[in-house]
């Protein structure tokens, strides 16, 4: 969502880490270039405002002028703004009651059933035990559709139907959720397409029979400055603490994002980044204001990784590392393990100083459609295959070939590159050897990397995927091998 915002900022400090001093004239044309990045990614005029004029003052004041780095300074500022923009920190749910009622509002199509199912999962996480309330009995899929997600997650759910009363089925569910043991209540209540008096009347009279510890607002991202906009209008009759920001892995300029604290006063609490269950994220200022600024984000990396991997499995791989009998069934284990983490492009989105390969990748194909092509190769081969690949013999890659619709030279290029692998992950297995290391970083990788300077040869050209390259060693031998024959 941020990524305009964040190229267009990263030419501006570019300019100003280049300058070994900065004058007032210099800093003034850097904030204008500033706040014109904002307005156009949405952001609302007064929050832009407040923002620019007081990154201006920082900047003009003796912390900066007098520094040996003032360019760097200058992108702590804003970093620094951005973070309390945001809302300086990650507030997390107050789920204080027995059961503590989180309800959750919003206008229709915003996402809130999704949300409510995503919300659950969350708290499933935190060892917290949810019940699921479908109030929403105008949109005759709404109940269903609560219903079928409630089931999937294996929780249980209100018994509602259409024609029951929203404000009973709330009652009857915080109730029947009290002696059933849940810890938290989520009610999914009605939406319309546009704010509305009927509306608003329902869901205070929900509020006031309930009382929930947290009036969540579900609004949808991808909206712009209209979800500002509907945040004000809900907050006015409902007093909202906090917003759920939906649909943040789209392509809108993420205004939303940047302007709803600032205007409600109410922290964003957390983001849904794609359409899976799992795909709903606890919001941390700082980490956005380091991807806005192309930072990075390792501790979002590390927690997806996490979720991934067990203690005891990154022993048992570990293990399997140092004995060199990592074979091709662990190989295919690891590699969906890192799609489930997201896309190559998402992961390299949270890693520092990754923008140039990133830009590099768009010119090649992607990495995503090589793991898929080579996972196939793998599915194609048998189980005592892929324990054993040094035994695969030219009529069993021919078959593994013609299952996974590639060809024998792409098998054998995949079989070549896992056996490099193994060697080099014996070698870091003991001691550390910075001769392994450097041989390391020159072995082909998984195919389409070479073109984006990781090493590896390019791949979906042709039938093969060598590289086009000759290794300077090979051109010397065959210069002797001339003069011999000469």
């Amino acid at each position: 969502m941020f990524d305009n915002l964040s190229e267009r900022l990263d030419g501006i400090f570019k300019r100003f880490r280049d300058k070994g001093r900065l004058d007032e004239q210099t800093i003034q044309e850097g904030l204008r270039e500033v706040r014109l990045a904002l307005l156009e990614a949405d952001v609302n005029y007064r929050v832009v405002k407040d923002f620019i004029e007081t990154v201006r003052e920082r900047a003009m004041g003796q912390e900066v002028m007098a520094s040996l780095t003032p360019g760097q300074q200058v992108v702590k500022i804003v970093h620094e703004e951005l973070v309390q923009l945001l809302g300086g920190a990650n507030e997390p749910l107050s789920l204080k009651g027995s059961p503590g009622v989180v309800m959750l509002v919003g206008l229709q199509g915003s996402g809130k059933t999704t949300t409510a199912a995503k919300l659950a999962l969350h708290l499933q996480g935190m060892e917290l035990s949810p019940y699921l309330v479908p109030a929403d009995v105008y949109r005759p899929a709404a109940i269903d559709q609560l219903q079928q997600l409630g089931s999937d997650l294996q929780l249980p759910v209100f018994p509602s139907t259409s024609e029951m009363d929203p404000v009973d089925i709330c009652d009857r569910a915080v109730r029947e959720a009290g002696q059933k043991g849940s810890d938290v209540v989520l009610l999914d209540t009605a939406g319309r397409l546009h704010v509305n008096e009927e509306l608003m009347q329902e869901l205070a009279a929900i509020r006031d029979q309930v009382h929930p510890r947290e009036m969540l607002l579900v609004a949808d991202s991808m909206t712009g400055q209209d979800a500002v906009n509907v945040a004000q209008s809900f907050h006015e009759r409902l007093d909202l603490s906090g917003v759920i920001l939906t649909k943040m892995e789209g392509d809108a300029r993420g205004g939303a994002a940047l302007s709803i604290r600032s205007i409600l006063q109410r922290p964003i609490k957390f983001v849904g980044v794609g359409e899976k269950l799992k795909d709903l994220e606890a919001f941390h200022p700082d980490r956005v204001a380091n991807r806005i600024l192309g930072m990075g984000d390792v501790l979002t990396l590390i927690e997806k990784a996490q979720n991934e991997y067990g203690e005891e499995e990154s022993e048992d791989l570990q293990r399997k590392m140092e004995k060199a009998s990592f074979d091709l069934e662990d190989f295919r284990s690891q590699m969906r393990k890192i799609r489930k983490m997201g896309s190559i492009d998402g992961l390299l989105k949270l890693m520092p100083g990754m923008g140039q390969i990133r830009e590099q990748l768009q010119d090649v194909q992607m990495p995503e459609k090589e793991l898929s092509r080579i996972e196939s190769i793998i599915n194609s081969m048998t189980p005592w295959e892929r324990h054993r690949p040094k035994t695969l013999n030219t009529s069993r890659k021919e078959r593994i070939a013609k299952g996974s619709g590639t060809t024998q030279q792409d098998v054998n290029d995949l079989l070549k590159k896992f056996n490099q692998m193994q060697k080099m992950m014996k070698k870091f297995s003991g001691k550390k050897n910075k001769a392994a290391a450097a041989e390391m970083a020159g072995i082909p990788g998984m195919p389409g990397m070479e073109e984006a300077g990781m090493g590896a040869p390019s791949a979906g050209k042709g039938k093969g995927s060598s590289s086009t390259k000759k290794n300077p060693k090979r051109k010397k031998r065959e210069k002797q091998k001339k003069k011999k024959k000469k």
